[in-house]
């Protein structure tokens, strides 16, 4: 970098991201000033016709996390008002259609690029007429989700819900040629070209590829073939993304894309391929702002994922509300599945692992199929029971959580719903607050894997 090029990148991210950290800080590896867009520091400030961003930057990086949101739209609302005042990679529309999996696939088909077949409708009748042609089982999904979240394999002998939560879901053709290890490519791209590719496979028991799931991973960078590589080229550039994690597979008629991925994480991408993104979108950013960088220190800073506390990582406001909300020890929550939502009373119990729920709930709603066995211990039973787990949504005064619950028959007790720490991670609980006027005492549980 020359003495002239007094730029700043700032990254644009409002919660703790390894990923975030690891492109401030490869920007100042190379280099150049940085600056974290988040909460602490953030402001945009109208003044006699004129808009200031604080922090000053001469190019945002966006890495908006918005799949996880209630309302996404506050986030995206906030990107479209940073890039009308500077230069941004990843821009907010482009973003939009990301984050929408029937939307990207929609442009997708739009540019020839092959895509699963699919059915989204909002109503349940259409929803459950169209469902016989995707055969005996089928992939269901949220529109919006991510890490594996708002995903399951299906029977299709039952009825579906148009949503799940809040949220819309559709039907989703599976794709596979192992029948061994179900597996599929996550192929990085920044600014039109492939920087590593590797191979996701299933964890035992699950059909799901994620990272954050368990899935196991392969180095694919070598041997990426020629049309996959222009495949995820095309898919990030059709979708508007100047970076992407774009997930492949391959049927028995060619590949298809899965989704574009605006916020693909970096562990398990650098974990099989040696390879992290962050300086190549530093790169991105640096150029795009008119600074310049050295392709050979990109490759260097790539041999390592530093996503440790960078320098502008803005101090906390020295009086800051809790970032945690309160919860009931009784507290009223809407829990979806496949076929439907429920209103219901759940119970707060911070000694309990995850959540669990009744049989005949869960059976009400449609879980889906069963992904695994966990041995519950409680202080009725030293030795602990066996129960099944399946994912749920629950929403908790307009947040919903998609977790991994744990299935008993809670007939003989008050509350159909126990919320365990998997959600209430997110709160603090209020003891003296209820939903109904009557007190019965449960055990407290705690969960550990079956072995």
């Amino acid at each position: 970098m020359s003495a002239s090029d007094d730029i700043t990148v700032g990254v644009l991210s409002l919660h703790n991201s390894k990923e975030t950290k690891a492109i401030l800080n490869a920007a100042e590896d190379l280099g150049y000033d940085t600056e974290w867009l988040r909460t602490e520091n953030t402001a945009v400030d109208v003044t006699a016709g004129s808009a200031a961003l604080e922090p000053d930057v001469d190019v945002i990086a966006n890495r908006m996390l918005l799949s996880n949101d209630e309302q996404p739209i506050e986030g995206l609302g906030l990107a479209l008002t940073l890039e009308r005042l500077q230069p941004m990679l990843n821009p907010p529309r482009a973003v939009a259609t990301a984050l929408h999996k029937f939307a990207t696939a929609a442009a997708l088909i739009e540019a020839d690029v092959q895509v699963p077949d699919a059915l989204l409708a909002l109503s349940g009748d259409r929803l459950n007429a169209g469902r016989e042609r995707f055969g005996e089982s089928a992939v269901y999904k949220t529109a919006i989700g991510t890490h594996g979240g708002g995903t399951w394999m299906v029977d299709l002998d039952e009825p579906l819900n148009p949503q799940v939560g809040q949220r819309h879901a559709f039907l989703q053709k599976f794709i596979d040629r192992d029948e061994t290890q179900h597996h599929d490519l996550r192929v990085y791209v920044v600014d039109g070209q492939v920087i590593g590719a590797m191979n996701r496979y299933a964890p035992e028991g699950d059909w799901r590829t994620n990272v954050a799931l368990g899935g196991a991973v392969e180095d694919m960078s070598e041997d990426l073939p020629s049309e996959v590589a222009e495949i995820a080229r095309r898919s990030a550039e059709v979708v508007g993304l100047d970076y992407a994690g774009v997930d492949v597979v391959e049927g028995e008629d060619g590949y298809y894309v899965l989704e574009v991925n605006p916020t693909a994480g970096f562990k398990g991408f650098f974990e099989a391929t040696g390879i992290s993104p962050a300086p190549y979108i530093a790169k991105l950013a640096i150029e795009r702002a008119g600074g310049e960088v050295d392709d050979e220190d990109v490759r260097r800073i790539s041999q390592h994922l530093d996503d440790s506390r960078p320098s502008s990582m803005p101090a906390k406001d020295k009086v800051q509300k809790s970032e945690n909300v309160s919860v009931g020890y009784i507290e009223e929550v809407i829990v979806s599945g496949t076929r439907g939502s429920e209103t219901v009373l759940a119970k707060s119990d911070t000694g309990a692992t995850r959540t669990s729920i009744d049989t005949e709930l869960a059976a009400g709603i449609g879980t889906g199929p069963i992904k695994d066995i966990v041995r519950v211990k409680s202080g009725s039973s030293k030795s602990g029971r066996s129960r099944p787990v399946v994912d749920i949504v629950v929403g908790v005064g307009g947040t919903q959580h998609t977790v991994t619950a744990s299935i008993e028959d809670r007939d003989h007790m008050d509350y159909p719903l126990l919320l365990g720490r998997d959600i209430l991670k997110h709160y603090q609980v209020d003891v003296t607050r209820r939903a109904d006027e009557e007190s019965v005492p449960e055990s407290e549980e705690e969960e550990e894997a079956l072995e």
